[in-house]
């Protein structure tokens, strides 16, 4: 009969002489291993398209230069004729907004829902304000109306082009992306605490000397360090964008009232006041409100007023709102950008960031380099696992029973910190139980294998 002889007490093993982080940086080693090593891949993919991403803002501004610019003029049509005209290229379409040029040589977008078109998608046409003349019609996208080359990087970034279904991938990588970070943290922190000498530049310079393996580790775990904050916003960021998580960030938004704001759009009397738009009387009253710059114009229906927003996104935004009524040319709401609330405001400034369009150039230039730095810590972690991976160096890999080895209240929290995460972000707790279940298996086997070599040994 095989007996499998059980392992050393709790009483009588030496971890309990040990304080918290000693026995946490295990299990902290093993969840850093196992999520390298599977999400690894899905990271690089996000890392790879993003950095494709933030070179779009830059090369569509060529690409679509006849679309997007014109010849400055003094002439001026007006911009309900700029708006038929654009309507007219496009037969079949609703006006859902307009944005005339910022300046003499921007073009005024005609912005149409097209029911043929998926969500989030427009067809824009391009019309001159001085000529009135067409100047091209485009597929749009979302809320920036990016062109249709941003726009295929986006959906490549997104969901690699695979629907609803593709942007499970980037949920599980942002869900990941500040595990894996903080997990590194922790481990190269720990481990340069133990080196007494040159430890401030252990932690922050990348070794050029030394053994092969020794370097890659640092290179992998010193720009890992210098990128973990600019990562850590993009994991937070990202995850805004999520299905499922998505989904709890909005409710608990709404719950607290952190919400955009928006003017409010319903004026007195129902189909009177509201159904004439006058596109040229609401974009005079913005002008002479100080609604610089930018602005977007949607139309209102049947009692709805017209709204104007603001729309520009570099810093300092400048995202104030009026409603108007353009029978009577009077504002009959008004929302500032610096009477919103705060979590609101930091929900901007992230996903603009995020996208490249806070900070103009400069905000690209920084989000290529986080895309670079982190497919390079990814391919430099499967390089360090694959050289010194089972069959290669035994012992390696992390040794499991980690969860078995913690005293049963360190553990009971490490598990309510599980669920109350999984609960947040669905698709980690999905992925943190594979991981459970693995440990259990490993450790089973594990045991198994040592009570049998025992019998054997007998």
């Amino acid at each position: 009969m095989t007996v499998v002889e059980p392992g050393p007490s709790r009483a009588s093993t030496p971890d309990r002489d040990r304080g918290a982080r000693s026995l946490l940086r295990p299990l902290v080693l093993r969840v850093h291993f196992w999520a390298g090593v599977l999400v690894g891949p899905f990271l690089l993919v996000a890392a790879l398209t993003g950095f494709a991403y933030t070179l779009m803002p830059s090369l569509e501004t060529v690409v679509y230069r006849d679309e997007l610019t014109v010849q400055a003029s003094a002439a001026q049509v007006p911009l309900a004729d700029q708006v038929r005209a654009g309507l007219d290229a496009v037969p079949g379409t609703e006006l859902r907004a307009v944005r005339p040029g910022a300046t003499p040589t921007d073009s005024t977008q005609v912005i149409a829902d097209d029911p043929a078109l998926p969500g989030s998608t427009y067809r824009t046409a391009f019309v001159d304000p001085h000529t009135g003349d067409l100047r091209g019609v485009l597929e749009t996208y979302g809320s920036g109306q990016a062109m249709p080359l941003r726009a295929w990087a986006d959906q490549l970034h997104r969901t690699l082009h695979l629907g609803d279904a593709g942007r499970l991938y980037t949920e599980v990588a942002a869900s990941w992306l500040w595990v894996l970070v903080l997990a590194g943290l922790v481990l190269w922190v720990g481990l340069v605490r133990r080196r007494r000498r040159e430890r401030a530049a252990a932690l922050l310079v990348p070794r050029v000397s030394g053994g092969r393996r020794a370097r890659l580790l640092s290179w992998h775990a010193v720009v890992g360090l210098w990128a973990a904050p600019g990562l850590l916003f993009l994991s937070a960021t990202g995850l805004t964008w999520s299905t499922y998580a998505g989904e709890n960030i909005s409710a608990l938004r709404a719950q607290l009232s952190w919400e955009t704001p928006e003017p409010a759009t319903t004026l007195p009397g129902t189909g009177t006041s509201g159904a004439s738009v006058d596109l040229d009387v609401a974009a005079r009253v913005a002008a002479d409100f100080g609604l610089a710059g930018p602005v977007e114009i949607t139309p209102g229906g049947d009692g709805a007023a017209t709204t104007v927003t603001q729309i520009d996104r570099l810093w300092p935004q400048h995202l104030d709102a009026i409603a108007v009524d353009t029978a009577s040319g009077q504002i009959t709401d008004v929302v500032r950008f610096a009477d919103w609330p705060l979590a609101a405001k930091l929900a901007r400034w992230g996903i603009d960031a995020h996208m490249g369009l806070l900070f103009g150039v400069a905000n690209q230039v920084v989000l290529a380099a986080l895309a670079a730095g982190l497919a390079c810590t990814v391919v430099w972690g499967s390089v360090l696992w694959w050289r010194r991976g089972p069959g290669r160096r035994p012992g390696h890999v992390p040794a499991d029973g980690v969860l078995r080895s913690l005293p049963r209240p360190l553990l009971a929290g490490v598990l309510a910190v599980t669920v109350a995460v999984g609960i947040a972000l669905p698709l980690l707790g999905a992925s943190l139980l594979v991981f459970l279940l693995l440990e259990t298996v490993l450790d089973r086997r594990r045991t198994g294998d040592t009570g049998a070599e025992r019998d054997l040994a007998a």
